[in-house]
């Protein structure tokens, strides 16, 4: 088939790629940007689609039957980009080195650390992105200055950014330079945006929880398999879940 061709019978490759449970619809857009996929032989495009017909490889290899899902949590360090793009330097797969194909859920910036989750099930990425669902991530926040009530209040009401204004969201001041602040969207580089239109710059940020994984006492660059009663959790909380793609960056 034509590889642009659009119709009922075919989806389009990066769908395709995520069905398989290689990685998510984002991750498999940058396989083809990298030019690592190919359909029937030649190299695909972002924007192609499939049939049942096709043949799909990745680096020259065909798209296997779906693998066993692995669902890690990891305590990113700074410095660690959340890329599947092992060509750039500090990229969090090459760092962790899992025997398996895996990809991060969601990102956290080069400069932030703590936990993400980490997995080749396509399916639940898609659902706990989609901010529709409004899945709750928690974080500890030092900023360059003593912490106000103003500031307190007007983080916690909503901060007009990228065109909007964030969700409200609860704040609670820690210490003189520090708080802890629990977001349901991911808008890009949120939290610093944030800081900075009430002339705030973030020191340090950690994010400790996403939905109900924590972080714990998981040290610095480690990773752990989540738990049977996590797992559990994740997946009562998305089960009526909007499965279409979405993303976020904090």
């Amino acid at each position: 088939m034509e590889n642009n061709t659009s119709n009922s019978e075919s989806i389009s490759l990066n769908k395709y790629i995520s069905n398989t449970g290689r990685c998510s619809r984002r991750a498999a857009d940058e396989l083809i940007e990298e030019g690592r996929v190919k359909i029937n032989g030649t190299v695909a495009k972002k924007g192609n689609r499939v049939e049942s017909t096709d043949k799909v490889t990745i680096d020259d290899a065909p798209i296997g039957k779906k693998p066993k899902p692995v669902y890690l949590a990891f305590n990113k360090p700074i410095g660690i980009e959340c890329t599947t793009n092992e060509k750039v330097e500090g990229n969090i797969i090459s760092y962790i080195n899992f025997s398996e194909r895996i990809f991060p859920i969601g990102r956290l910036d080069k400069n932030s650390s703590g936990l993400i989750l980490l997995t080749n099930d396509g399916n639940i990425v898609n659902k706990i992105l989609r901010s529709a669902n409004e899945h709750e991530k928690e974080y500890i926040v030092t900023v360059n200055k003593p912490i106000t009530e103003e500031f307190i209040r007007r983080m916690s009401n909503g901060i007009p950014m990228l065109g909007t204004y964030t969700k409200k969201c609860k704040v609670v001041k820690l210490s003189k330079n520090m708080f802890k602040i629990i977001l349901v969207q991911g808008l890009n580089r949120q939290i610093r945006r944030m800081c900075e239109f009430l002339d705030y710059r973030v020191v340090k940020l950690k994010r400790i929880r996403v939905m109900s994984i924590k972080l714990e006492d998981l040290n610095e660059g480690k990773y752990r398999k989540l738990r049977s009663n996590e797992l559990d959790e994740i997946f009562k909380s998305t089960e009526r879940s909007i499965s279409n793609y979405g993303e976020r960056k904090d």
